[in-house]
């Protein structure tokens, strides 16, 4: 899996880019959104999703992590393919998106081209406790305090403790701690309490 591509934005489109990575040209499949983030920009970093099928190895490239779970979110949606997920993307940022699938505002979601009733009537029904149980993943981490937490979140469940009782564990000594912790230091103490 490519998780993420960094190096010289060579080529350019609304729906597409092309990065310069040590010489090799990446094509990669972007949102609109993710168009207006880098369009300016001329040494990128996206996030990615490699999609593998028979006939074709397609990259989608993400300007945010928000954006890239959201997409793999709106993906394991039974009937939502990678073209219509990167159409929902163009229309709803990552935030707006949560928001309207957490409000059922199936209205918002039927305004985006391609995306019927049942569509969206699926979408809220499917996605809607997945986004609640992982809030803190979908949002982008704006403070250190919140990149501290998701970093230390996922090496906890990498280690194999569970997410609830890592969550706990985390908020609990970053209440105590506050920002003043290292993340290794994190990750030992909770491995302790979890």
């Amino acid at each position: 899996m490519i998780a993420y591509l960094k190096g010289k934005l060579v080529h350019k489109e609304p729906t597409l880019v092309i990065i310069d990575v040590n010489g090799i040209g990446y094509q990669v499949t972007i949102s609109l959104h993710t168009f207006a983030a880098v369009k300016d920009q001329e040494a990128i970093q996206l996030a990615t999703h490699l999609q593998v099928r028979e006939d074709a190895h397609i990259l989608y490239g993400f300007a945010t992590p928000a954006e890239k779970i959201m997409f793999q979110h709106l993906i394991s949606v039974n009937g939502v393919g990678p073209s219509t997920a990167m159409m929902v993307l163009s229309y709803m940022p990552p935030a707006e998106l949560r928001e309207a699938i957490l409000r059922d505002d199936v209205a918002a979601l039927q305004s985006v081209k391609g995306i019927g009733g049942k569509t969206a009537q699926r979408l809220v029904l499917e996605l809607k406790n997945k986004l609640r149980k992982d809030g803190a993943d979908v949002n982008v981490p704006a403070s250190a305090h919140n990149t501290l937490r998701s970093e230390a979140l996922s090496a906890l469940m990498t280690l194999g403790i569970a997410k609830a009782a890592a969550e706990k564990s985390i908020d609990a000594l970053l209440k105590k701690a506050g920002n003043n912790i290292s993340l290794e230091e994190l990750v030992k103490q909770a491995l302790k309490n979890a």
